[in-house]
């Protein structure tokens, strides 16, 4: 589900910028050509090397050049500049390793303490309660360390970073990190920290759109029991409220355990999603039980049944996504290493090139194996693919259940949010924890009723909590809100240990979003067992091989969509939301015609446009089947080993590049190969 976003927009825009004294004119904030003239860089570097020896060269060009990119007018004068950099160049290995520390000890206090700040600003706009308020946004939406880079910079204490730290590209780190020590990578991931300089406005204006962009999709809700069929029938219950996509899908899931309405319920979800994406969907259904209305034909009806006149949401989806293009774009002309959100996207934040995420995915879905699966599956339907099943969970241990009765069982075991909070120490031992080492994880999560579909936000510094959100009804937890609290839980166990028990705090985290959404997966995939349904059964590895690879099938083709899409704004940044519409759609029709018409029909079907994740989160949808790719990987190898004992050794990496990451984890670089292979031998066995 979703992530810790929130802190990974706060730590990118930490990290990665610096802004300008807020008291300077326009002309100033707005500069990103360099101040320093090339001559003088030259004779700076030169002098230093010439005064400390050719061991010392390439730190002292590295450091040089960056702090040069950096430096303003109003940092000093170009004599000021040279005098920082003569005085401030710090040789002495002792020394160095003291300057590190210090800096690290208060990097954590600082990212730490603004980092609960913004939890406690946002809480209102992200957890039950009463009605979001406009004071409630301008405080959401308000990023509480847009200033304080201006501030670092001020003082000199970026620069003194940069100098020092030299920054290395991802060719540099692939090359070289193999060789690297622990503290060596410390010292280049702080080398990452002071890359780029945006002004406070620009900072500002992102985290007020993605903070926008989040509001519109968390109250996009649709109520079920309001939808109807061409015979006016009712199919869903009268309080079900789904919110698009991430509730109307795991809906469309359920039924597949429905043989008597399940295939109509699933038409009706396919309808409403439709509408959604060409926005024919009317304004009057949309977080409202207001009227009747049936998607297939969109008719509205009132209290009475009779028609009455429906207005569309018309291109507003559209408006908040091109919205977040635009406010992410003004990174680019601060961002000299990373120059486009693409850029950023995968060599800055994925640190995976994007020619290799789109190789990893077009090989697997263009693959043999796609058919073979399909086939298999239609055989266990008694049917033709239809689009939805795209979505078919048929291969989950249990998933014959009725999830009515799963509910059943959830919303007795978890009637709050206080309750799961209760269970997470057994969850974990259940998992394979240690009891001392399970309580002491679970002391650092806490729990609360969600807005939204559900998130996991990770601590910025050690002992502070991370936090689960999930919804949680009036009645207990349903079964979905418990399957999305799984899911998150997996996100705060390794958000919990790779902060408190990775060596340095700089080296805190995963390498990116794909690794934490590897352990959410991997949780997830056990929430039967945890509930005591797992049947132990010598073909789950089998039936999980499917699971994985079908879902990979389908969010690898939707990060297409949303990777194209991006292609086609950064080609057409003067495009109205109209223009938008049509561009995500006929790319969701592209990707859809390349690689799933020929297996589940519907030529021209737009459905891969429906993920809420491209409405609100830049580009993070490839961190999924990345996820999936690095959790099957994962399960591989803890398979028959301790789950708690393989995930400290894996995860207490930290922050190393993910390629590195997944050859001391698992012995070998990210790929699909063991997952095709996975599914030849689970199809083979199981068609017997």
């Amino acid at each position: 589900m979703k992530k810790f976003l929130f802190f990974t927009l706060s730590v990118f825009l930490i990290g990665l910028t610096a802004c300008n004294n807020s008291g300077q004119n326009n002309k100033n904030k707005m500069q990103t050509t360099d101040f320093i003239p090339d001559a003088q860089v030259e004779a700076v570097i030169k002098q230093l090397t010439d005064s400390l020896g050719e061991s010392h060269a390439f730190r002292i060009e590295r450091g040089v050049r960056q702090v040069a990119g950096l430096w303003r007018e109003q940092d000093g004068t170009a004599d000021d500049f040279t005098g920082f950099c003569k005085g401030s160049f710090i040789s002495d290995t002792a020394q160095l390793s003291r300057l590190f520390n210090t800096l690290e000890r208060n990097f954590e206090v600082i990212y730490g303490y603004f980092h609960k700040m913004d939890v406690m600003l946002k809480a209102p706009l992200q957890l039950e309660g009463p009605e979001i308020t406009s004071v409630d946004m301008m405080f959401g939406g308000y990023d509480v360390s847009a200033h304080l880079t201006d501030d670092l910079y001020d003082n000199k204490v970026a620069f003194l970073t940069a100098l020092n730290f030299p920054f290395y590209t991802l060719e540099e780190k692939t090359e070289q990190g193999g060789e690297w020590s622990r503290k060596e990578w410390a010292y280049a991931r702080m080398g990452d920290r002071f890359i780029s300089r945006v002004p406070a406005a620009v900072q500002q204006d992102i985290s007020r759109t993605i903070t926008e962009a989040d509001a519109y999709i968390s109250d996009y809700n649709i109520y079920m029991g309001n939808l109807r069929n061409e015979n006016g029938e009712q199919l869903f219950p009268p309080n079900m409220k789904l919110i698009s996509h991430w509730g109307l899908r795991d809906e469309l899931k359920s039924n597949y355990a429905d043989s008597e309405k399940g295939l109509e319920k699933q038409r009706m979800i396919y309808g409403v999603m439709q509408r959604i994406i060409d926005q024919s969907i009317p304004r009057q259904v949309i977080n409202s039980d207001s009227y009747s209305w049936n998607p297939i034909t969109n008719e509205l009806f009132d209290n009475n049944g009779k028609t009455v006149a429906s207005k569309p949401e018309d291109i507003r989806r559209y408006e908040v996504f091109l919205k977040n293009f635009r406010a992410m774009r003004q990174l680019d002309p601060y961002s000299p290493h990373y120059p486009t959100q693409l850029i950023r996207a995968f060599d800055g934040t994925m640190e995976v090139p994007q020619k290799d995420v789109e190789e990893l995915f077009r090989g697997l879905l263009s693959s043999p194996q796609v058919k073979e699966v399909a086939s298999f599956i239609e055989s266990r339907l008694g049917r033709k693919l239809e689009p939805f099943d795209i979505w078919y969970n048929g291969f989950k241990s249990g998933g014959g259940i009725p999830e009515d009765d799963l509910t059943a069982i959830t919303s007795r075991k978890y009637p709050s949010a206080e309750a799961l909070e209760e269970d997470l120490p057994n969850i974990l031992i259940k998992l394979g924890w240690k009891p001392a080492k399970a309580r002491e994880i679970a002391s650092l999560v806490t729990v609360d009723a969600s807005r939204g579909a559900g998130h996991a936000w990770g601590a910025a510094m050690r002992n502070d909590v991370a936090r689960l959100r999930t919804r949680v009804g009036t009645e207990g937890m349903d079964y979905k809100g418990y399957n999305i609290a799984v899911h998150e839980f997996g996100h705060n166990v390794e958000q919990t240990i790779t902060m408190n028990d990775v060596d340095y705090y700089i080296l805190n985290g995963v390498p990116n979003t794909a690794f934490t959404e590897a352990v959410a997966f991997i949780f997830q995939k056990r929430d039967l067992e945890l509930l005591g349904l797992k049947n132990p059964n010598p073909e789950d590895e089998y039936w999980l091989a499917l699971d994985n690879f079908w879902s990979c099938y389908e969010i690898m083709g939707v990060s297409l969509v949303d990777i194209q899409v991006w292609e086609w704004l950064y080609a057409n940044p003067d495009a109205t939301a109209e223009q938008l519409k049509e561009a995500v759609i006929s790319a969701a029709k592209e990707v859809w015609n390349s690689y799933y018409a020929g297996i589940l029909g519907g030529e021209d079907e737009t459905l891969l446009g429906i993920y809420s994740h491209m409405i609100d989160y830049p580009l993070y949808l490839p961190n999924y089947p990345m996820g999936h790719l690095i959790a099957f990987q994962i399960e591989q190898q803890v398979q028959g080993k301790n789950l708690a004992d393989e995930m400290d050794r894996m995860y207490t990496q930290g922050s190393i590049i993910p390629q590195h990451w997944m050859k001391n984890a698992v012995g070998s670089p990210i790929s699909i190969e063991p997952l095709l292979a996975a599914t030849n031998e689970a199809l083979q066995a199981l068609k017997k």
